[in-house]
């Protein structure tokens, strides 16, 4: 007969996760709705471009070769509340968090993703900025891992709060692998 363990079982979380301490900045929406702007504006261009285009289509029934403005008016009908929404939906989703020994963020539209990074496996911290992060003083925070899926990425974060909290976590990333050797 064997004898009882008299280690734990690993805990389980019961409950829903809480949501990470920080937000992103306030000017994420204008990032958001300036890239959902530019795709808006290429989606109604191509409307327009097909609408012109179809009544050369013999093919087509005449209700629809004759009313070919249909089909821009419905791409705007559809595309505008998205464009308009999600913006602010992803500025009260995106959250993140840095504890002692873990990187936490929580992101997502339509699909919510919770992504922990742990210190101690960080291998690199990079910050980004394309043109128009630049021009609302904005940055990325790409937070890499050894393994593609523990690494994380948080968009949205005020230039210097990225700087700081890059800085921040390479600095404990480097005191965690002293430590271990």
């Amino acid at each position: 007969m064997s004898e009882p363990s008299n280690t734990a079982p690993p805990a389980v979380a019961t409950g829903p996760l809480r949501d990470p301490e920080n937000r992103v900045s306030p000017k994420a929406v204008k990032l958001w709705l300036l890239e959902a702007l530019v795709g808006f504006v290429l989606l109604v261009s191509g409307a327009v471009l097909l609408a012109r285009w179809i009544p050369s289509w013999s093919w087509l029934p005449e209700w629809l070769s004759g009313n070919s403005w249909l089909l821009v008016a419905g791409v705007l009908v559809l595309a505008t509340p998205p464009l308009v929404a999600e913006p602010f939906v992803r500025y009260a989703v995106h959250r993140w968090e840095l504890s002692a020994d873990v990187v936490f963020a929580r992101s997502g539209f339509l699909t919510r993703e919770w992504v922990f990074v742990p210190v101690s496996r960080i291998q690199t911290v990079d910050k980004a900025q394309g043109w128009f992060e630049r021009m609302l003083g904005l940055a990325t925070l790409e937070i890499r891992t050894a393994s593609h899926s523990g690494s994380s990425t948080i968009k949205g974060l005020d230039y210097l709060v990225a700087a700081e909290l890059a800085e921040r976590l390479a600095r404990r990333a480097e005191e965690l692998r002293d430590d271990a050797t």
